[in-house]
Parts: structure tokens; sequence; C-alpha cells
């Protein structure tokens, strides 16, 4: 029978090196110990998933900087849809956009400036209901017989201009 080495010697005479655990498995290189958790992560705890902080290897990955730019994207096409429905709706009540037939309010009492805007011809607010829309830059009398001309009946005439968009409005009560 053979007696066993001494406690802490190596049996086949060999001496570990200094602060290595002399029944472990030998470590290749690269490769973390086995048997030991990382540094800085408690036993027990997970090493990956949402807990392992960011950048850690097994930590949740970040999504691509890819999918928040498409996200981007589709957010400002729907932010400029809004504006630009939003534009042509607020539109359909300007009288530029008026036609023989509709129906117009006046905003205010400033007879210089009355405001006037599209209405439903059967609703309470229609004050005046367009007999005609000629293009072009009017001013006092020519735009009253220009009215004469092409509206018969009429009562009103209405004159706008914004830049290079001018119309008359030839009206009547609705």
């Amino acid at each position: 029978m053979t007696t066993p080495p001494p406690q802490g010697q190596n049996p086949y005479g060999q001496q570990p090196p200094q602060g290595q655990n002399p029944y472990s498995q030998p470590q290749q290189p690269g490769q973390p110990q086995q048997g030991v958790p990382p540094q800085g992560q408690p036993q027990g705890f997970p090493q990956q998933g949402p807990y392992a902080a960011p950048g850690m290897p097994g930590a949740a990955p970040e999504p691509p900087a890819k999918n928040k730019k498409n996200i981007l994207r589709v957010v400002g096409v729907v932010i400029a849809l809004a504006v630009i429905g939003g534009g042509w709706w607020a539109s359909q009540s300007d009288p530029a956009a008026a036609k023989a037939g509709d129906c117009v309010e006046r905003g205010n009492d400033d007879d210089n400036n009355p405001e006037l805007k599209i209405v439903e011809c059967d609703s309470d607010t229609a004050e005046y209901k367009v007999l005609a829309k000629i293009e072009g830059k009017f001013i006092g009398m020519t735009a009253q017989s220009k009215c004469e001309d092409q509206a018969e009946g009429f009562k009103y005439a209405y004159t706008q201009t914004q830049g290079s968009d001018s119309f008359l409005l030839c009206l009547d009560d609705a």
C-alpha cells in the first residue's frame, strides 16, 4: 500500500504556480476559467438577458440604428402628410376655392376686408351665393361692369388679390 502525499503537494511531484488551485483543470489560452464566476458578477445571478449590463457579453443587443432611422422616416412622412392634408382642408373654405353655386359667409363687418369663407348653402351662416367667379385683377367700376356682364342679378362684388392670384366674385343674397 502506498501512502498519500502530504497535504498541499502534487502527487506527481510538480508544484502548481502561485495562486492556482492544484485540483483545477488546465486552462486553455483565451478561455474563461471553469467553475469561477466572471469578475463583477455575483454567483447565482443571470449572466445573460435584460439584467446584464449593456455592452457586456450576453447582454440584450441594442436595436440597430437602421431601425431607428426607418422609424424617424415614417414619423416624418406622417407629419408631412398631416401638414399637407391640414393645409388642403383649411384651403377648402378660402374664397379662392369658391366657384359659381357655392355659398359664403362674412367673417367680420369690415367692408374693406370681409374675410369670406365658403360654407354649405343650407347652413344658417350662409349669407351670399356666388353667381360667378372671374379670374384677373379688378377694381371699383371695372369689377361692377364685369359682374353685370357675367352674372345677371348680382348685388355685391368681392375682389381678392394675393400675389399673382387675383379674382372677382359676383355675389347675391343666399
